[in-house]
């Protein structure tokens, strides 16, 4: 999106550019798509011994489509098996709707540690991109992979899920995919489909036409913090008409919902921000919205609703999946893995703040993000917040900061703070 800062304004190697959103993608007036964030293609392992105990296989859910999804299966799921069945999440990466894939080395990973930290069967959706396919495609295969894991038609999901506890979950785009999924499965009439325990929704992507008080700040401030954000506000202007096809603006509800849709079948949500995440208070809105809008199920109070917030102070958009062994990533993964795992009707802790070392940004995969290449930042002082959305007093207490080497290139000799609950984080 710095594209002013890296590229030509109206033409490369003698294309002209129709769209310019580097370092995310391109657009060439002959139609031609160069994408520039993307992850090499890693392949599925059947053999648990050779994905750190997860096993992994494809599936085609859609032949017309070309909708598939990656399975991730933990070991500990033969030896309890006929006794534990699994939670099921089904997960949608992130990308901006038009990067990224659940096959590549950036969500291959990722969803093995969410596989073998949280005891789950994910299922991880390969999605259809814009611009090639606009929206709604990604939501329609989003819900067509939901549609299949509901019918257990696959032996793993047959053997081993639970599908009382079915989960919801992604980031960036992804979290706005699985908001839609969520809406659509609590409004459609089907006796077959599955309850959702809960919603995971990681730096989700939502926007509007009008700025929020702090997205002024982000847009005066050209010079700070706005320039060197993984989406600065006119960055963020630009993607929904693009991966849209022009045929929606920055008004959509889809990316700006009302108040009237936030009223979800699920009673669990966990809502995870990043302090310097440009889309941070429209998470934090959102969050707030769901918290207080009554539920029309019967079996939810009305106004309690189950809400979690999840922020990590000092970070920015995706941090968690290009500096997996931070000390902020690893307590985000550990709040998620407590949230799947968390007995149904009890009573959430109370707010935490976790105190971490300032340690600068580091990309553990090699080929690096690219936007974060940009970045000016010379220290990353960061904290952690876990917290109930609610009417009650904040209660903060600190916890002493585990020893360790969160940078190791090692992942396995890496320190884990959370070591009752995280079992093989990446």
């Amino acid at each position: 999106m710095h594209a002013n800062k890296t590229s030509p304004a109206n033409e490369k190697d003698g294309h002209d550019i129709s769209v310019d959103m580097y370092p995310f993608i391109r657009k060439y007036k002959d139609g031609s798509i160069e994408r520039f964030l993307h992850s090499p293609f890693v392949l599925a392992l059947p053999d648990q011994g050779g994905n750190r105990g997860v096993a992994t296989r494809d599936v085609v859910v859609d032949k017309a489509t070309g909708v598939s999804v990656r399975l991730f299966l933990p070991s500990r799921a033969a030896e309890t098996a006929g006794r534990n069945r699994l939670p099921l999440v089904l997960y949608v990466h992130g990308g901006s709707f038009c990067t990224e894939s659940a096959f590549g080395r950036t969500y291959h990973p990722y969803a093995t540690s969410l596989a073998g930290s949280a005891g789950a069967l994910v299922v991880s959706v390969e999605y259809r991109l814009a611009p090639e396919f606009p929206i709604p495609a990604a939501y329609d295969d989003a819900w067509a992979a939901l549609q299949w894991a509901a019918s257990s038609s696959d032996p793993w999901l047959a053997s081993y899920a639970d599908p009382a506890r079915t989960f919801l979950a992604g980031d960036s785009a992804g979290g706005n995919i699985v908001y839609h999924t969520a809406v659509r499965a609590s409004h459609e009439v089907n006796d077959d489909m599955m309850d959702i325990a809960g919603l995971i929704m990681v730096h989700p992507y939502f926007w509007g036409a009008k700025r929020l008080p702090s997205e002024l700040a982000w847009t005066d401030d050209c010079e700070g913090a706005s320039a060197t954000a993984v989406f600065p506000p006119y960055g963020v202007d630009r993607l929904w008409p693009f991966v849209t096809a022009g045929q929606a603006g920055n008004n959509d509800p889809r990316i700006d919902p009302p108040a009237s849709e936030v009223s979800l079948a699920c009673s669990r949500v966990l809502i995870a921000v990043a302090g310097k995440d440009t889309l941070r208070d429209r998470g934090l809105d959102l969050a707030a919205r769901m918290r207080d809008h009554d539920a029309p199920w019967p079996w939810m109070t009305p106004g309690r609703r189950e809400v979690t917030v999840v922020e990590s102070e000092g970070e920015d958009h995706g941090f968690h999946l290009y500096s997996p062994l931070r000390a902020t990533s690893k307590r985000l993964m550990g709040s998620i893995v407590e949230f799947i795992n968390q007995q149904p009707n009890s009573s959430p802790a109370n707010p935490m703040v976790f105190g971490v070392p300032t340690t600068p940004f580091k990309d553990v995969f090699g080929y690096g993000m690219a936007m974060k290449s940009w970045s000016k930042r010379s220290s990353m002082a960061t904290s952690f917040k876990i917290g109930r959305v609610g009417p009650s007093n904040k209660i903060s207490v600190r916890l002493p900061m585990p020893t360790g080497n969160a940078h190791h290139k090692h992942p396995l000799s890496a320190a884990v703070p959370w070591g009752c609950v995280i079992n093989k984080f990446f």
